[in-house]
């Protein structure tokens, strides 16, 4: 457990960065759901997880001074802790994807508060590359361009890690102790989600035209072939 979820958090470390630099947009909670799955050889509870979670926050974007939440590193912690944990007791069930997704959805906002911490050291370091550029001094340029970087992706990878390892010990602690009503709400809640995530989607329409729409409504019909 500890060594898959060191593993995970390491990558995650990398596609979190696409938050801040390259921006190919792996980061995005659809692409970084699958990846994390298949890290973990179960893709499709990635690709469902990542779907939701898109969905929920797809009006969240990042526009002018505002920083989202960080959906990134929910889609690869609610996908990895479903899955280790899914290993561990004999299979990924809906109940535990709901129940991974509803514990790592406040590290979204931790993670949104680490992104708004490094954005303010990294932009210290900008002014401190201003001064240096004025001296000609490039090589410390470069080492500030790098401790930026390396600072961010240190971060990303600790609380990716702690909480990891934190949620899936309560994730196993949890599943074995829910009584069969709560267990009956998570199945309900696995099948909402995608309704409410339609719903969010139908306020981005106009500004983002039918795409939304249309992923939430391939999703529903994705979730609707796997129960018939």
């Amino acid at each position: 457990m500890v060594i898959k979820s060191i593993i995970v958090s390491l990558v995650g470390g990398f596609i979190c960065l696409d938050r801040i630099m390259v921006q190919i947009m792996i980061s995005r909670p659809i692409i970084a759901g699958p990846i994390t799955g298949l890290m973990l050889q179960d893709p499709f509870t990635g690709l469902v997880l990542g779907a939701f979670i898109e969905l929920l926050w797809l009006d969240r974007s990042p526009m002018g001074v505002y920083v989202p939440p960080n959906d990134t590193m929910v889609a690869i912690l609610a996908t990895a802790g479903a899955i280790i944990v899914g290993d561990a007791v004999g299979q990924v069930t809906r109940e535990l994807m709901a129940l991974s997704l509803l514990l790592f959805v406040p590290v979204g906002i931790l993670g949104q508060q680490l992104d708004i911490y490094i954005f303010r050291c990294n932009d210290r370091l900008s002014e401190a590359v201003i001064s240096d550029a004025r001296e000609g001094n490039t090589v410390g340029i470069t080492k500030k361009h790098l401790l930026g970087i390396v600072r961010s992706y240190v971060s990303m990878t600790a609380l990716q890690c702690i909480a990891l390892i934190f949620g899936i010990v309560v994730l196993q602690a949890l599943l074995s102790r829910l009584p069969e009503q709560v267990l009956k709400a998570l199945l309900y809640m696995y099948f909402f989600i995608p309704l409410l995530g339609v719903a969010v989607a139908l306020t981005t329409v106009k500004l983002r035209g039918a795409i939304p729409l249309f992923a939430g409504i391939f999703l529903i019909g994705t979730l609707i072939a796997q129960v018939l």
